[in-house]
């Protein structure tokens, strides 16, 4: 069960934690590229502070984004900035989301994400705890993803079982980490059961696409090749 309160808590913790790594950074190390293909460091911090007024508007029952096209723009518009305005964007957009989640609300409502996709309002905060978590394991500043908290790490490999679970690229598939705990995903195409075992950061990488998967131990197929998050 989502427990808002305690998921807003660890949101608070996790933007903390990525406020003082970008507060060590200057315009020049900003201006480096992240671990993301074609995103500078500046880029990731953009999407983060823009991210977070989008979650606004879900929660606040209007569209996330205009359109792709401004959602974009907007990131390219904010990446070049200095250190000094990114950091003050991240850390006021961030209050703006804790407000809005803070509100007294129905938090058992259904909103509407990007591209029709739904969800409980009561997830929401969890959802920007994944962009805050797994965006700072991005900027390779050091925090990596066994440094990501292990509770985090369970969810997130929950949400994101979930998230391919039937998909049609993708066969049935069970996951395990090296602490006996088991997720269930893919089924949506034709071959399989395979198996994927491994540390549960390795797993996580391979799900969310920051790693190749070449840790795991597979068995009864190859690896399945995930669909871009």
């Amino acid at each position: 069960m989502t427990d808002h309160a305690h998921d807003l808590a660890a949101l608070r913790e996790a933007t903390d934690r990525l406020l003082s790594a970008t507060e060590k950074l200057d315009d020049a190390a900003l201006a480096e590229p992240s671990r993301l293909p074609g995103w500078s460091r500046g880029h990731v911090v953009a999407h983060l502070s823009r991210n977070a007024d989008a979650l606004v508007n879900v929660l606040q029952g209007r569209p996330m984004y205009a359109d792709s096209e401004t959602r974009d723009g907007d990131i390219e518009r904010d990446a070049p900035r200095p250190q000094a305005e990114q950091l003050a964007d991240l850390a006021a957009s961030a209050d703006r989301f804790v407000a809005a989640a803070s509100a007294p609300a129905d938090w058992s409502r259904t909103v509407t994400l990007r591209n029709g996709v739904t969800d409980s309002a009561s997830r929401i905060p969890f959802r920007r705890r994944g962009e805050v978590e797994l965006h700072h394991v991005d900027l390779g500043v050091g925090y990596e993803l066994e440094d990501l908290p292990d509770d985090f790490i369970a969810r997130e490999i929950d949400f994101l079982a979930e998230r391919f679970g039937r998909h049609p690229a993708v066969v049935s598939t069970g996951v395990a980490d090296d602490r006996g705990r088991f997720w269930t995903t893919g089924g949506g195409a034709e071959g399989g059961p395979v198996g994927v075992r491994g540390a549960a950061p390795e797993l996580l990488g391979w799900l969310s696409g920051r790693r190749d998967g070449s840790a795991l131990t597979v068995e009864g197929g190859t690896l399945p090749a995930l669909p871009p998050l």
